[in-house]
């Protein structure tokens, strides 16, 4: 059975879902919405986009409804696999961006191929994992980039494992590093951290308060893993 399918004889109730599948099959299109035009977030895919090759296959992990971040890499004319625990989000992402390839799978049980992307998006996407997790499928992700090829990372920095929060509305459990922790983290799975960036966003939303946000520009090298 592929990741994603169900049996019909599965029995699984809502709150046996992965955290992120409930809370974003919940937010829809609303967190397009509150965070599509995040100065930060589209400046990132710029600097991705020009580093990029003609034609690159790029890896989005935790592409959401698609916008904006495989639609503009489709956009600048390379390939997306998206890939979303809600099948929510991928069912508007296909509909908003339907030259992408989008799949509704963990992205800790789904296989990657070492030196198969050109680049890859992993933007807030790690927030609900354990911090062995993130860095785990951090260390994947490095070794799934062709040498030389480029990743975007971003997360809210802060140091809390399982806190409990209110986001848009929703409750939620999140877990993080402190920014200089995350950095460490990035580095050690095997990347070159080129440039980070700090910003604080409000989300478009009656609840949001403003949040920091930390992007990391980065680079699996030629030379060594």
């Amino acid at each position: 059975m592929r990741v994603g399918e169900r049996k019909d004889t599965d029995v699984r109730h809502e709150d046996q879902r992965p955290p992120a599948a409930v809370l974003f099959d919940a937010l829809g299109s609303d967190y397009e919405k509150a965070f599509a035009h995040a100065p930060a977030h589209l400046s990132a895919l710029d600097w991705l986009i020009e580093r990029l090759p003609p034609g690159a296959r790029t890896l989005d992990v935790g592409s959401g409804t698609g916008r904006p971040t495989a639609a503009t890499l489709i956009a600048a004319g390379h390939s997306v696999l998206g890939v979303d625990v809600s099948p929510v989000m991928v069912e508007l992402a296909a509909r908003q961006v339907p030259e992408a390839e989008f799949r509704c799978a963990d992205i800790r049980d789904l296989p990657l191929d070492e030196d198969s992307f050109d680049g890859v998006c992993v933007v807030f996407s790690l927030l609900q994992m354990t911090r062995d997790e993130q860095s785990a499928l951090t260390r994947r992700l490095a070794l799934a980039l062709r040498p030389g090829g480029h990743l975007v990372l971003a997360t809210v920095p802060a140091d809390v494992e399982d806190a409990e929060l209110v986001f848009m509305g929703q409750p939620v459990r999140a877990t993080s590093f402190a920014e200089e922790d995350f950095t460490a983290m990035v580095g050690a799975a095997g990347l070159t951290v080129l440039a980070r960036h700090s910003a604080v966003f409000t989300p478009d939303h009656p609840s949001a308060e403003p949040e920091p946000h930390l992007f990391l520009h980065c680079r699996r090298d030629r030379t060594g893993r």
